[in-house]
């Protein structure tokens, strides 16, 4: 279904499956219109399937995490261990996973690391190829047996995001993809944590306010874009996790 890279072959036809599940996400998004981001999670979890949650235990993760272990400390938590997380987030995803009472945590990685990156130089010479090694292709191959799963994708945090809708279709899968933060501004993270008392990210005090990769991450200055620190001077926006038209987003300044 995917090459090497993580993509969708181009030109494969549109199934029947995606026209199907296009209509579902058509009904789901007219149905939580106006709903709150707890209603769609809630919803996604109870009327979407065999839904997982996927997150990476960043900056803003928390506040997903929190909803799904309110709603369902049993709900499937999908985290991506690259082997090349800052010693911050794995520590932040324990204490955050025990603190949240997490029941269904599930640590996936690469087993072909060592077969295709032996000395770790993909994150010098081919970012694209990295990603696709490390993160998206394990991703893809944790999913499968899902019928879709739940991102913290928010419409602010970059072009490629400007028209998120709550559920949309993963190109290609069979799968949905749902956004319960789609709507929310940065003041709106900020409130439910403080809210809800939620540990923050330790790398967030420190300037990251948006947290992937060590290699690939760097603080942000004052003005920047929240994510001008992810994989800054390439042409690149998102690991690869996210597709549109069957492509990994490459849109960049």
């Amino acid at each position: 279904m995917f090459d090497t890279a993580g993509n969708k072959p181009a030109g494969e036809p549109v199934s029947p499956r995606d026209r199907e599940l296009a209509a579902k996400a058509e009904a789901l998004n007219a149905r939580f219109r106006h709903h709150s981001a707890t209603s769609v999670m809630e919803g996604a979890l109870k009327d979407a399937g065999h839904i997982a949650l996927v997150s990476s235990f960043g900056a803003e993760s928390v506040v997903l995490l929190h909803m799904a272990a309110v709603i369902d400390p049993m709900t499937p938590v999908v985290f991506v261990d690259t082997e090349l997380l800052f010693t911050e987030t794995l520590i932040y995803q324990q204490e955050v996973s025990e603190r949240l009472g997490l029941r269904n945590l599930r640590i996936i990685r690469a087993d072909d690391i060592a077969e295709k990156d032996p000395y770790g130089a993909l994150k010098f010479s081919d970012k694209d190829a990295c990603c696709a090694l490390r993160k998206t292709i394990p991703l893809q191959k944790a999913l499968s047996g899902y019928d879709g799963w739940i991102t913290g994708r928010k419409r602010f945090q970059a072009g490629t995001r400007a028209a998120l809708e709550f559920f949309e279709v993963e190109d290609g899968t069979g799968r949905l993809k749902i956004n319960p933060l789609a709507h929310w501004a940065p003041e709106d993270v900020r409130a439910y944590m403080d809210e809800n008392r939620l540990p923050r990210h330790p790398l967030v005090a420190k300037g990251y306010p948006s947290i992937g990769c060590a290699p690939c991450t760097s603080p942000v200055k004052e003005g920047e874009d929240p994510r001008a620190g992810r994989w800054r001077g390439e042409n690149k926006e998102e690991c690869g996790i996210h597709v549109v038209d069957g492509q990994m987003v490459r849109t960049g300044a």
